[in-house]
């Protein structure tokens, strides 16, 4: 069988994640919890065999991806197109202001039309194309192989309806948590769903010492 496995990891928090700021492709670092979860994804994946590491090329990203680089011995290489959708005028704007400055723009975003662009920004069907075609360019280097990719909540949103077979206009009923693992298999037909949203690592903090290392 032609195929290569995926963990697909979201960056860690940062200020903006929990702000609801738009942080799209401006360049946001790790707050201290993320730099923590970095280290404790690190740490889950530390025993697992790992072809290469695929980063946005992102800082809150890349960093994620370093740590996991660091904990594994794996290469790591930044790729652009992981990187989050563009969400041109909304970027900087939390939800609650992109709600009051611009209603109509909210609207479609809120339906989730699928050609909606934000005025400079990606609407969710290219974004879509981007992804599905970076993936299937990574993954076919690495078949019989293991590979994290490390990305985005956008990014990781489209994994998942690529592999569920759902339609980019359906609504989210899952979960797309900060530096959890997502397992997924892509084969020359497309992906397949294995895993999705395991945070067994987060919640079973047994290392003070980790998380000390992480905030210092």
């Amino acid at each position: 069988m032609h195929a290569t496995r995926i963990v697909a990891i979201r960056h860690g928090e940062t200020a903006w994640n929990v702000d609801t700021r738009i942080q799209g492709h401006l360049d946001i670092p790790l707050n201290d919890t993320g730099l923590w979860q970095a280290a404790r994804v690190a740490q889950a994946l530390a025993g697992e065999p790992i072809a290469a590491i695929y980063t946005s090329d992102l800082q809150r990203a890349h960093a994620t991806a370093q740590a996991v680089a660091r904990a594994t011995g794996a290469p790591l290489t930044a790729e652009p197109g992981l990187r989050e959708r563009s969400f041109g005028h909304f970027q900087g704007r939390t939800f609650a202001e992109i709600e009051a400055e611009l209603p109509e723009d909210a609207l479609r975003w809120r339906k989730r039309d699928p050609h909606y662009a934000p005025e400079g920004g990606e609407s969710l069907v290219t974004l879509r194309e981007r992804i599905e075609r970076t993936v299937a360019t990574l993954a076919q280097q690495h078949v019989g192989e293991q590979v994290v990719m490390v990305a985005h909540g956008g990014v990781l949103d489209v994994l998942y309806r690529l592999a569920t077979r759902q339609d980019i206009q359906a609504p989210r009923t899952w979960q797309l948590s900060n530096a959890a693992i997502n397992r997924l298999l892509w084969t020359p037909d497309g992906l397949t769903l294995i895993g999705w949203a395991d945070t067994q690592h987060l919640e079973n903090d047994n290392n003070t010492t980790l998380r000390d290392e992480a905030h210092s």
